[in-house]
């Protein structure tokens, strides 16, 4: 997917012309973008209202690949499902006509299009990125008035939907602590527009939101949600590194403390104590390098062609450079006896030898057997088949 539209500037392809500094700046975890063009066809590529009908009967989908909801009257699962799990395709194309939603959530985990994109899209803001799809019929609404615990991209492919925005009950929510109806006061809409095809909204976590299918024709449109780390997150990680040199922080809670009786003078010592060793000892680098280490290797690796293409690496010439997209970091073992390269689905390591011609591949250089040419036997060979496997490199 080389020549794909959303891999030169993913972001630029999801909100331009909306300026990247102008977003972080003014809208990022602050409030809604509603971006307007007269690009009817911009998402086409990615997904389209035949292609789901094309999905929906050739493919056996479960209930963990299919979902459908209706503002009223409720849809309950089972209409939908048969009782071994698997999707009722005529179940489905009738609540369809009778007005409810029908989602598939997680669609990149199978389509390769939006799995491309969601990885182009995680390379610029290094958190996690997934896909929920939304297909509606006219003059239909599919879940209630919420909001939800993530960031989201609403990219409108076909028909139009109209959009109503409330207020923020909760700042920046955290995963998992969701609208409850009764318990957030949502009052009347602050702003309401249209979204149509080939446009994009992002809608904060937290903002009160509700939408509905506009005009006469069916709404298809993709939410790329933003599954990201907190600062919150980060912060505990750098005191539990902390708590490892100072056994103050691993004692137990005072005996008693929990009675009504208790006196807490002295906890309150010991807890000032601790902050202040924290002042002192507390460090974003540890933390943020094990943040980055996880993030890399929770990826995805990018392994196309790397069956059909095994035996690219073998073929006398052949070049290769680093594969667009490919996540990665370069740290040593703890021995300093090899090169640990990060990337995709985990590590790869090495002969210190080698790191020349990997340190050529990351600058963006293109590279070949002879570049591992300092390596013995068929030690090069071995090392440029395993980066060609595991998606590290592609043909040049």
């Amino acid at each position: 997917m080389k020549n794909a539209p959303w891999r030169a500037n993913p972001l630029d392809y999801v909100i331009g012309p909306t300026d990247r500094d102008d977003f972080f700046a003014n809208y990022h975890e602050a409030k809604a973008l509603i971006v307007r063009r007269d690009e009817p066809n911009r998402y086409k590529d990615l997904l389209s209202i035949a292609r789901i009908d094309e999905m929906l009967a050739s493919i056996d989908l479960d209930g963990a690949q299919v979902d459908m909801a209706r503002a009223e009257p409720p849809v309950h699962r089972d209409q939908f499902l048969f009782p071994g799990g698997g999707a009722d395709r005529g179940a489905i194309s009738d609540l369809y006509r009778d007005g409810a939603t029908l989602i598939l959530p997680q669609l990149h985990q199978m389509d390769a299009k939006l799995k491309d994109f969601c990885r182009a899209l995680e390379s610029v803001l290094s958190c996690h990125v997934q896909t929920n799809i939304y297909l509606t019929p006219p003059n239909s609404q599919g879940f209630r008035t919420h909001y939800d615990d993530h960031d989201v991209f609403v990219l409108q492919v076909e028909g139009e939907k109209h959009w109503r925005l409330y207020n923020t009950p909760i700042e920046n929510p955290y995963r998992g602590e969701g609208f409850q109806s009764g318990a957030h006061e949502i009052g009347d809409p602050v702003e309401s527009f249209v979204l149509k095809a080939g446009e994009c909204a992002y809608v904060p976590r937290g903002l009160v939101h509700d939408a509905s299918t506009a005009g006469e024709g069916d709404s298809l449109h993709i939410t790329c949600g933003l599954i990201v780390k907190t600062w919150a997150d980060l912060m505990l990680e750098a005191v539990s590194e902390v708590a490892l040199d100072h056994p103050g922080f691993r004692r137990s809670l005072p005996p008693g403390f929990a009675r009504d009786d208790f006196d807490r003078t002295k906890a309150t010592a010991h807890f000032k104590d601790l902050v202040a060793v924290l002042g002192k000892e507390l460090e974003l680098d540890s933390a943020m390098d094990l943040f980055t280490d996880t993030f890399i290797r929770s990826r995805q690796p990018d392994s196309a062609g790397a069956i059909v293409g095994r035996a690219a690496p073998m073929q006398p010439g052949a070049k290769f450079r680093l594969r667009a997209l490919a996540p990665w970091r370069l740290a040593e073992n703890a021995e300093k006896e090899a090169l640990v390269l990060i990337t995709a689905g985990g590590e790869l390591t090495f002969k210190l030898a080698a790191e020349p011609a990997i340190q050529d591949m990351l600058d963006g250089k293109v590279i070949s057997l002879e570049s591992f040419s300092m390596l013995e036997g068929g030690e090069a060979q071995e090392t440029l088949n395993k980066l060609y496997a595991f998606g590290v490199i592609e043909p040049a």
